[in-house]
């Protein structure tokens, strides 16, 4: 059974594997070694993701020597950008106070590492924001969840990067990696056309800044391509003259 990385978080990750996404990019460089498993919520922050991290990861795939599913080698952990949402603004259902936002993700972080205390688990911080393309988005019309009679954007840069801080933090604290999103993109100059087109999802770009560094993170843990088993035999050690030598187990 090939080994699995699941991608836990909200939209950006449940976008992930659209053309071009970071998790389709991930899935196709782990080709014939590892399933790339997709666990994305939209709209979802800390709060709700803890409330179903039972239903989202059942007991049953805790792996061990029962014949469970064994336990994957990595769990990339993705929230905050709904969290970020101001308490004051038409997208104040989804705020989650920064300081509780910590705490749960060290309660995710520390439920996944008491189900499986040998995998990966990386911390992605949310990106940073474009406040005008959210407002060029929205005022005026309606935001497919709430009204916004204000015309201010619902996130700001800002609040972001106290997020981004956060999980930085938090990630230290629990002694796991992290990618500092809201970092990195921001050390481009043109970040908000080049990585974002919404001002919060990600382009095609903004994905690939993502897949460079999660990849960068997971070699540093140890899962490089090349230390990862190819599943069933390449073609390349197939003998033409006895194929089905190969296939002798």
């Amino acid at each position: 059974m090939r080994p699995k990385i699941y991608l836990f978080g909200d939209s950006i990750t449940e976008e992930s594997f659209r053309d071009g996404g970071w998790g389709a990019s991930l899935a196709n460089l782990f080709s014939r070694t590892v399933d790339v498993v997709l666990r994305g919520y939209s709209g979802y922050n800390s709060r709700w993701a803890l409330k179903v991290l039972d239903r989202v990861f059942p007991a049953a795939e805790s792996g061990g020597s029962d014949g469970a599913s064994p336990p994957p080698l990595a769990v990339t952990v993705f929230f905050g950008a709904n969290d970020a949402c101001l308490p004051d603004r038409y997208a104040a259902f989804q705020h989650v106070p920064v300081d509780e936002y910590q705490q749960n993700l060290h309660s995710i972080v520390s439920s996944l590492k008491k189900r499986w205390p040998k995998t990966l688990i990386l911390l992605i911080t949310p990106p940073p924001i474009d406040e005008d393309e959210r407002l060029r988005k929205y005022s005026g019309c309606r935001h497919p969840y709430a009204e916004n009679p204000s015309g201010l954007p619902e996130r700001t840069n800002e609040a972001a990067g106290a997020f981004a801080k956060a999980c930085v933090e938090t990630a230290g604290e629990c002694g796991i990696p992290v990618v500092d999103l809201w970092t990195r993109m921001q050390q481009y100059p043109d970040w908000r056309k080049a990585y974002l087109r919404d001002g919060l999802h990600l382009t095609q770009d903004g994905n690939k800044v993502v897949f460079e560094e999660v990849v960068k993170k997971l070699n540093v843990g140890g899962l490089s391509l090349e230390k990862l088993t190819v599943d069933l035999p390449l073609l390349a050690d197939i003998d033409q003259g006895d194929p089905l030598k190969a296939f002798q187990w």
